[in-house]
């Protein structure tokens, strides 16, 4: 029989990097064909099992993993393994290095930017599949360590420096019991890996990467599962010196290093709680202007910004203002979608939007299907210490949740998100119900 108690963990990894030249997507407006990898993509699985509850949770090192992918992969992994489709999450890590993998509406009149690929998405779920197959079959007696590090000094709130920011990143450690070798990492990060830019045309998983490579130089060559957590409106922004792999990884490995000292003389012991719910909330829809007012505001958006470019601005602050002309732009191509009636085809693909909650030991992780704002996982470790929000999980909302602030304010964010800000709102509250009605505390 059994030992209901006992943990079993398992890890695997599999490379989806493109076998062919690839649109490097998360820059509007610029043609950007891959010219190489400097880095592996790569698809990153932990398996943890306690009594009768399985749970894989799944890391890509991609922009987005579309919800078709992620329906598809569950199917194929649970027929493999028998680990039901709804005890399995999938996420992206959100590098703007790697293939498109999503038609967003908002790059409807972006010449540049090419349909999704379908033979690298058949390539990415191929890969998905692999390592969360593999993590079951490498499944060993474990014990793991949860820990939380502290990610400061990797970036900051992307329009105030001083403004909110998440620098909380829970790790969790598992190890075998029978000679406390590691088996794999997982931790949720919350800061956009975006010190690549627009010019850099070799795929690349980012900072993300060299964090990996920093505990893999330490703990051998273990999985290691990169989950981004809310940072819709945090960046690297005001912390990198330029836009170069240097600073990825000094960044990267500054958050290893991080990591590291948090895993140090930690405690390791059986999973104490594993549990799964699901439940889902409906998108609302986002009231976009006319034609007039959305033309109206372009025309200031690329006055400010001209104005900041030709001053000698900094350049941090010239970049803000460009990507809210990238915004500008963008509201416009959905405004003209929206009178078409072309939108509804996009919001009903996502609707209903997945929430899925996980309590791994003293942890509880929430999968939101969007780039969330960090105010969001700020509100929900502030109701419920030690839960933490894991962004563009099973799926994507085309774009951000934005708090009402935000929406308010304008800008990029706001002018790219294709719902309203009483998602997010939304998405709290079902994440709360599906959470308070077992609260037994989890580590903060």
């Amino acid at each position: 029989m059994q030992n209901q108690s006992a943990t079993r963990a398992g890890a695997a990894e599999a490379d989806i990097s493109p076998h062919h030249p690839q649109f490097l997507f998360g820059y509007p407006h610029v043609e950007r064909m891959s010219t190489g990898i400097h880095d592996p993509l790569l698809g990153s699985a932990l398996y943890l099992e306690r009594g009768g509850t399985r749970v894989i949770l799944i890391a890509a090192d991609l922009i987005f993993v579309p919800r078709p992918v992620v329906l598809a992969a569950r199917r194929r992994i649970f027929e493999a393994t028998g680990v039901p489709e709804s005890h399995i999450l999938i996420s992206a890590s959100h590098t703007h290095s790697g293939p498109v993998t999503v038609d967003h509406a908002s790059n409807a009149d972006d010449p540049v930017v090419p349909a999704a690929d379908p033979e690298y998405l058949a390539l990415l779920e191929n890969g998905l599949v692999n390592a969360g197959v593999d993590a079951v079959h490498a499944a060993d007696e474990a014990e793991i360590a949860e820990v939380v590090a502290d990610s400061t000094g990797i970036g900051t709130n992307r329009r105030d420096p001083d403004g909110p920011a998440f620098h909380r990143v829970p790790v969790i450690a598992a190890r075998r019991v029978s000679d406390r070798t590691m088996i794999g990492l997982l931790m949720v990060g919350s800061m956009h890996p975006t010190v690549l830019h627009e010019d850099s045309t070799l795929v690349s998983a980012d900072f993300p990467a060299y964090t990996r490579f920093a505990l893999k130089e330490r703990h051998g060559p273990v999985p290691v599962v990169y989950h981004t957590g809310p940072c819709g409106n945090l960046s690297p922004r005001h912390v990198t010196r330029d836009n170069t792999f240097a600073e990825a990884e000094r960044l990267g490995r500054q958050l290893g290093e991080a990591v590291d000292r948090a895993l140090r003389d930690t405690r390791y012991a059986p999973i104490e709680h594993l549990e799964v719910r699901s439940g889902a909330v409906k998108p609302v829809p986002r009231t976009f202007p006319l034609k007039g007012e959305a033309e109206a505001a372009l025309r200031r958006a690329e006055e400010r910004y001209e104005t900041l470019r030709r001053s000698g601005a900094p350049r941090q602050e010239v970049r803000t203002a460009e990507v809210d002309l990238f915004g500008a732009r963008e509201t416009m191509t959905l405004s003209r979608l929206e009178a078409e009636g072309v939108l509804e085809s996009f919001r009903s693909e996502r609707t209903p939007a997945e929430i899925q909650v996980l309590r791994i030991g003293g942890f509880h992780f929430a999968g939101w299907p969007a780039e969330v704002f960090v105010e969001y996982g700020i509100e929900l470790q502030r109701r419920l210490p030690g839960t933490y929000i894991i962004s563009v999980a099973n799926g994507e909302l085309q774009g951000y949740l934005v708090t009402p602030e935000a929406a308010a304010q304008g800008g990029y964010e706001a002018s790219n998100a294709l719902f309203a800000h009483t998602t997010g709102e939304r998405m709290l509250d079902e994440t709360l119900r599906l959470l308070t009605a077992d609260n037994r505390g989890a580590r903060a």
